[in-house]
């Protein structure tokens, strides 16, 4: 890992971190892979103290396990933890959609401004999944959810949040790569959504979020009746032992 400039440890166990964790949302690093301190950190170059404490960080979101005689793993999650992430989100929106309405008409919100922001991640979002590009789609699918949810000012619920998306994704690539009608499973609703909350539409916005959650509950009961295959099975690109570039453009 080169940089123009001196690199803190603490920047540069971020920036494995995050290398990481963009190779397992991407599926490049598929559950239930292992590997050890001394591989990341001969792949990158560093030294292995920040490549530790990077694959701690990223045990303590819950995308890893480690073991003390074998290493780390990419956590294998199942469908009823994601069924479990689709419900706890579900919950933790109930309470956000409450405080949207409480505050002030949108003509005086202070977040005016950063809708506009919002609303160019809806549409870019949405256009990733109607054309099925998974590679395009995390990643303005996790920034259009964590902007809009910075918008209620919580930034504990919008971590929180934040965590339970990355995760759903971690667990849905493996199958999404090798199905066939991914564009079918890939929800587009970003910008109904935006358009309720600039509204102020209640209605829409309750439409919007429920339409999220039974989709991707729709999803599940698909994945239960074995259709697509198992992600050990699925068809996908070639994909390496390990990342080979910890500073991948993003979105």
């Amino acid at each position: 890992m080169r940089a123009s400039g001196a690199v803190t440890r603490s920047t540069l166990r971020q920036q494995i971190a995050d290398a990481l964790r963009d190779e397992v949302l991407a599926g490049r690093l598929q559950p239930g892979r292992e590997f050890t301190v001394k591989q990341i950190a001969e792949q990158y170059g560093v030294s292995a103290t920040p490549v530790r404490e990077a694959l701690f960080d990223l045990s303590a979101q819950g995308l890893l396990e480690s073991d003390q005689h074998r290493g780390f793993r990419v956590y294998e999650f199942t469908v009823a933890d994601y069924r479990a992430m689709v419900e706890a989100r579900s919950l933790v929106m109930d309470g956000v959609i409450r405080e949207v309405f409480t505050g002030p008409p949108p003509a005086q919100a202070p977040h005016q401004a950063a809708l506009v922001s919002v609303r160019r991640r809806a549409e870019e979002a949405s256009r990733a999944a109607r054309g099925g590009d998974l590679d395009i789609l995390i990643g303005y699918d996790l920034r259009f959810w964590r902007e809009l949810g910075a918008l209620v000012g919580n930034s504990y619920i919008t971590d929180f949040l934040h965590r339970l998306r990355v995760q759903a994704w971690v667990f849905a690539v493996p199958y999404l790569r090798g199905d066939a009608d991914v564009r079918e499973w890939l929800w587009n609703g970003h910008p109904e959504l935006v358009a309720a909350i600039t509204h102020r539409d209640r209605a829409a916005l309750l439409s919007a979020v429920e339409d999220y959650n039974s989709h991707a509950l729709s999803w599940a009961a698909r994945l239960e009746a074995g259709d697509p295959a198992p992600p050990g099975q699925a068809p996908g690109p070639d994909r390496p032992d390990l990342p080979a570039d910890p500073a991948r453009p993003k979105p």
